[in-house]
């Protein structure tokens, strides 16, 4: 259910932004979602159909990109998926990592009219 908030923010977003290039309207709204967020792509689809719609960016087209969750290993420097139980480089069984995608939540980008 934390998608709706999340997904009212991201709208926020666009419509300011929108409102500061002095759209008339918002044709497109390109979103990034991460896979560590937890963020479920159909529900944001879900509630933002149903947000925009008495607003500048009813009708719009959203498009999302799922960001897969990567590791850089600390001590090989190789990078590599992470998977949800086991952080362990495949390539020098290390486990000192730094998460370097799939924690993204972000409008990328927005197209208006």
């Amino acid at each position: 259910m934390h998608e709706l908030s999340i997904t009212q923010s991201m709208l926020e977003i666009v419509l300011k932004q929108a409102e500061q290039a002095h759209a008339k309207k918002v044709t497109n709204i390109n979103l990034v979602i991460g896979e560590m967020t937890g963020v479920v792509s159909d529900s944001v689809q879900f509630y933002l159909d149903f947000l925009i719609k008495n607003t500048i960016a009813g009708g719009a087209t959203v498009s999302v990109t799922m960001v897969p969750s990567q590791a850089k290993c600390r001590n090989c420097n190789q990078k590599f998926e992470l998977k949800e139980f086991d952080w362990t480089c495949p390539h020098c069984q290390g486990n000192i990592v730094d998460v370097i995608s799939g924690k993204e939540l972000i409008v990328e980008s927005i197209e208006v009219e």
